[in-house]
């Protein structure tokens, strides 16, 4: 009997390995990641620069239209240039993407192509804030349109503030002054989400609004509408049709809404110090806690926030707070700088967080731009203590360059933000040259992370243990 159950368990093992002979193995699964998202560079934090390149060698490899191209060594990534002189009139019209924690992209899980929208403002010759198709197969993207008519009191935004849903692939979030509208980009049709004019007051509107990740709760700014000064915080659960106000204490800079619904964290001045108050909220329990100058640029995860530590030692440290399951647990540094002459993840995004997966296996990416002679860069860097990062290309912004109108250095700055599956990175930059584009970038996150479940689009491997 024993020898019987050893030769039909052998039996079947090599039936099942004859099977799985015909799937990819992890090897190959990895080899088809990289051949799909190509190049990067995995090396610790805090030990390399590469040196800044000039407006000259950029235009020699970026394309002058829309398409794909791949960037030089080190770097080789593969990139598509959104954007073109021609969607301008030659001006500068496109409008930095708004926020690292706003998203430009749609949830595309399940399709072969991308939805991204950019702001080509009108008042510069652009046509509004307009809509972008990208192919995932092919790398190629082509100009939808603009997403309103010219008659559109929305055709004159820049789209600042707005974002795609995480949950419904065509749905984009719009701010409508007292009204949170989910605009259809296909459709082109809008439904209300809510409206605090007949609670607050007609004299009031939203900004900075932000959405759980089930696009069932909701928070926003509450700002007057003659002086503009944030009158406090709104969050809004469509599940139970309610809302919850918090007003200012002293001066309310913004509110954030974590990506389970569940945490909010108000950025308040309270104290003299020139650091933000972090008050973060459990909207469940009631329970308040505030960390005293704490995290300014910071992003949302499922129950905990990534920010930079002004108080911490190391070079423009960014270290992440957990708010489950004690209220509040402070975590370890996760990222940190060569030194103290820039702050390379300044604007961080972490739209790719995962439910249920643990912080320390997810990661988020960051860029910025200076003066400094050293290359600016798209970092990415996983949540735990192992101090990798994944350099992913550069930002090829000059502060110097006139490319970027309106806001000084701020609308030169990169603030890009990922995909919902962690693949992909827009972002705008001015090239060194007189007008700002805007450029998406594939990750090869499976270098700092592998095939796992914190990025859909790589291959799932099986394997007998």
């Amino acid at each position: 009997m024993v020898f019987g159950q050893t030769r039909w368990s052998s039996f079947v093992r090599a039936c099942l390995l004859i099977s799985l002979s015909w799937l990819p193995s992890a090897a190959d699964s990895i080899a088809q990641t990289g051949s799909q998202f190509p190049g990067g560079i995995l090396e610790r934090q805090a030990t390399n620069t590469r040196a800044r390149w000039s407006s000259s060698f950029i235009q020699s490899f970026v394309p002058s239209r829309r398409g794909a191209f791949t960037f030089p060594a080190p770097y080789n990534t593969r990139a598509v240039r959104i954007t073109e002189a021609a969607d301008c009139g030659g001006a500068d019209c496109v409008a930095y993407v708004g926020y690292s924690y706003w998203r430009n992209t749609n949830a595309h899980e399940a399709s072969n192509t991308m939805w991204i929208f950019i702001g080509l403002m009108a008042s510069r010759g652009g046509s509004g804030p307009t809509l972008f198709q990208y192919d995932k197969t092919t790398d190629a993207i082509t100009k939808v349109g603009p997403l309103f008519p010219a008659s559109s009191k929305f055709f004159s935004n820049t789209g600042e503030g707005w974002y795609f849903s995480a949950s419904r692939p065509n749905k984009l979030y719009i701010n409508d002054g007292t009204k949170l509208l989910r605009y259809d980009v296909v459709s082109k049709q809008s439904d209300t989400v809510f409206d605090i004019g007949t609670r607050y007051g007609s004299n009031r509107y939203i900004w900075q609004m932000h959405s759980s990740n089930d696009d069932l709760v909701h928070s926003a700014s509450v700002r007057d509408g003659s002086t503009g000064q944030t009158l406090g915080c709104v969050v809004y659960n469509e599940t139970t049709a309610s809302f919850s106000y918090f007003p200012r204490t002293q001066n309310l800079d913004e509110c954030h809404i974590d990506k389970s619904g569940r945490y909010l964290l108000l950025l308040e001045q309270l104290d003299s110090h020139v650091l933000l108050e972090n008050i973060i909220i459990d909207l469940q329990t009631g329970a308040r806690q505030t960390v005293y100058n704490a995290m300014g640029h910071h992003e949302m995860g499922f129950g905990y926030v990534i920010g930079g530590d002004g108080w911490n030692a190391l070079p423009n440290a960014m270290i992440t707070r957990s708010f489950t399951p004690t209220f509040i647990s402070t975590g370890p540094v996760v990222f940190y700088n060569r030194d103290w002459s820039s702050s390379v993840l300044n604007h961080v995004s972490h739209l790719n967080a995962r439910p249920g997966v643990p912080m320390n296996q997810q990661f988020a990416c960051g860029s910025n731009a200076d003066r400094s002679a050293v290359q600016n860069e798209i970092i990415c860097t996983k949540l735990d203590t192992s101090y990798q990062q994944l350099v992913v290309a550069p930002v090829m912004t000059s502060l110097d360059a006139a490319g970027g109108c309106c806001a000084g250095d701020y609308s030169k700055t990169p603030k890009g933000n990922l995909d919902i599956t962690g693949r992909y990175f827009v972002w705008t930059t001015n090239l060194g040259t007189n007008r700002l584009d805007a450029f998406l970038v594939k990750v090869p996150s499976h270098l700092l992370v592998g095939n796992d479940v914190t990025s859909p689009a790589a291959p799932k491997n099986l394997r007998i243990e």
